[in-house]
């Protein structure tokens, strides 16, 4: 099957979709997986290994399904989020964000590895965002990897 950019609108015309995309961003590092675990369930730790997040606002600092708040970036700018998931013994979770009055969603996963931790992002949006976050969010894996923060 093919996949246009096109999709209905509900008087039949047509209108374009912005091209949505997967990409996949991987790094390994020395810390333990429990180590690089604790980094992301505790949202006062972000700022201290993704240095695209300058603080975290949310009503509760764990990380849980169905928690909202905002994530301050550079420039001043609010992005807020809600997790979707949260699966402590797989070491999974997925946020949504709106960036631009558009949706992100963010999927995490940590495996151990016999050197470490092996840290995976899946971005799902538009293509634009997915592309200009794959730096960022590397830097920002390989960070949480690191043996001391």
């Amino acid at each position: 099957m093919i996949r246009t950019p096109w999709t209905r609108t509900p008087a039949g015309a047509r209108r374009a979709r912005r091209p949505r995309q997967f990409r996949r961003v991987t790094t390994t590092g020395p810390a333990a997986v429990d180590v690089a675990w604790a980094r992301y369930a505790d949202l006062r730790l972000w700022p201290r290994w993704a240095p695209q997040i300058r603080a975290v606002e949310a009503p509760r600092r764990r990380l849980r399904a169905g928690l909202r708040g905002v994530v301050h970036a550079p420039l001043g700018l609010r992005v807020p989020f809600v997790v979707e998931e949260v699966d402590d013994a797989a070491r999974t979770w997925r946020w949504t964000v709106r960036v631009a009055g558009t949706a992100v969603s963010m999927t995490h996963d940590l495996t151990a590895t016999p050197r470490g931790t092996r840290a995976g992002l899946t971005v799902h949006g538009p293509a634009v965002v997915a592309l200009a976050y794959r730096l960022p969010a590397r830097v920002a894996l390989r960070r949480l990897c690191r043996a001391h923060l």
